[in-house]
C-alpha cells in the first residue's frame, strides 16, 4: 500500500510540475480604435493646415536668407567686378580678346560672342558668386529650408492624435497613406508623410537626397544654376550689349597688341597715353551701362533661384507639400461642389399698376 501510495505522490507531483512550466498564453493586441470617419476628415484638414504653415515659415526663412544674397552679390558686385571691368586695363585685354575670337571665328559665327561670355562668367563667378555664397550658398540654402519645413510639420502634427484620442499606431497608419516625396520614373526612391516626419536626421532617408540630388540636376549640377562654367544671364547680356563697344574703344591698344614687334611698340608708345585720358573720361559711362546690365541680370537670376519649380532654393519645400496635398481628399484640399445648382426660391409677380391712377401724359 505505501509504495503505491509513493507513486501516487510522485505522479501528482511531475502533473503539477509540468503545469508550473506551461508558457503563458499570448496576449492579443488591442483592437483598433473606431475612429468616426468626421473625425478622420477633421484630422486632415489639420494636416493640411500644419503643412500649409510650415511651408510659409519655411519659404520665408528662403526668401530671407536670398534677400541677403542679393544685397551681398549686388555689394560685391560693385566693390570688385565693376571696377575690374571698368579699368583702362581689362578694357584693352577684353578688345584683345574681343579681337582675337573674331579673327578665328567665321562670317555670322558666334564663336566670340559665346566665348567672351564664357569668360565673363568665370570672372563674375570668381569675383562675385563664389564669395558671396561662403556666406549664402543657394545650393544649401535647399537643404536648409527643405529640413526647416519638415520639423515645423513634425511639430505641428504631434499633438493631432491625442487631441482628437487617436493611438499613435492608427494616426502613423493614415500617415502612411499619404505621399510626401514622389520621383519619377519608377524605381525612384519615395516616401510617406509618416516617412519624413518620423526618420530623424532627415539625411538618412534614401528618398530626401534623392529628392535634393534631383534638384541640383535641374540647377545644372552647379549650385542651382549658378556656375563658372554655365554662361549666366550676367554673362550673357554684358557680353551681347558691350561686345561691338569694347571692339571700338580698345582701337590702336588692340590693334598694337595684336601686330606685337616693334611696329607694335611705337604704336602703343602714343597710344597708351591718349588711351587712359580718354578712357577715364569715359569710364563713368561705362560703369553706368554695366551697373544697368547687372541689375537687370540679377533680378533674372533672383527669379530663377526663387520661382523656379524644379531648381528654386524652395523646390524641396513645393514638392513635398504637393505631394501632401495631391494625397488627401478632394473634400480637404478642394471646395465641395454640389450636383445640381439650388432651386431658386420663386419671387411673387410685381403689382400691375392701375392704370386709372396714373396721372395723364396729357
Amino acid at each position: 500500500m505505501i509504495p503505491f501510495l509513493r507513486l501516487l505522490c510522485l505522479a501528482l507531483m511531475l502533473a503539477l510540475a509540468g503545469c508550473a512550466t506551461q508558457p503563458p498564453a499570448p496576449l492579443r493586441a488591442p483592437a483598433p480604435v473606431q475612429i468616426p470617419e468626421q473625425v478622420w476628415q477633421q484630422v486632415d484638414h489639420e494636416i493640411l493646415g500644419e503643412a500649409v504653415a510650415a511651408r510659409a515659415q519655411a519659404t520665408s526663412f528662403a526668401r530671407r536668407q536670398m534677400e541677403h544674397w542679393r544685397q551681398l552679390a549686388a555689394d560685391r558686385a560693385e566693390t570688385d567686378f565693376i571696377p575690374w571691368f571698368s579699368s583702362y586695363t581689362t578694357q584693352q585685354w577684353l578688345t584683345v580678346k574681343v579681337a582675337w575670337y573674331k579673327l578665328n571665328a567665321g562670317e555670322g559665327d558666334s564663336q566670340a560672342e559665346d566665348r567672351l561670355a564664357a569668360y565673363l562668367q568665370e570672372q563674375y563667378y570668381e569675383r562675385v558668386l563664389a564669395p558671396v555664397a561662403r556666406e549664402v550658398d543657394p545650393v544649401s540654402l535647399v537643404g536648409q529650408s527643405t529640413k526647416l519645413f519638415i520639423q515645423h510639420l513634425r511639430q505641428g502634427l504631434r499633438p493631432i492624435p491625442s487631441r482628437h484620442g487617436i493611438p499613435e499606431a492608427q494616426f502613423a497608419e493614415r500617415l502612411n497613406g499619404i505621399r510626401a516625396i514622389a520621383l519619377s520614373p519608377p524605381p525612384a526612391p519615395g516616401a510617406s508623410l509618416n516617412d519624413i516626419v518620423a526618420t530623424d536626421p532627415i539625411d538618412s532617408l534614401p528618398a530626401y537626397l534623392a529628392l535634393l540630388k534631383r534638384i541640383r540636376e535641374a540647377g545644372n549640377n552647379d549650385g542651382v544654376g549658378l556656375s563658372k562654367t554655365r554662361i549666366s544671364p550676367v554673362a550673357r547680356r554684358i557680353s551681347e550689349k558691350l561686345l561691338n563697344q569694347l571692339a571700338i574703344s580698345g582701337g590702336a591698344g588692340a590693334t598694337s597688341t595684336l601686330i606685337g614687334g616693334v611696329v607694335g611698340s611705337v604704336i602703343s608708345v602714343g597710344a597708351v597715353a591718349l588711351g587712359v585720358l580718354w578712357h577715364e573720361a569715359k569710364r563713368q559711362d561705362i560703369e553706368i551701362a554695366l551697373r544697368e546690365t547687372l541689375n537687370a541680370a540679377q533680378d533674372d537670376m533672383w527669379k530663377i533661384l526663387m520661382d523656379d519649380p524644379d531648381s528654386a532654393v524652395s523646390a524641396g519645400i513645393y514638392h513635398i507639400f504637393e505631394q501632401i496635398e495631391g494625397s488627401l481628399p478632394q473634400t480637404v484640399t478642394h471646395a465641395m461642389t454640389l450636383d445640381a445648382p439650388p432651386q431658386a426660391i420663386p419671387l411673387p409677380e410685381p403689382p400691375v399698376p392701375d392704370r386709372q391712377a396714373m396721372p395723364d401724359d396729357n
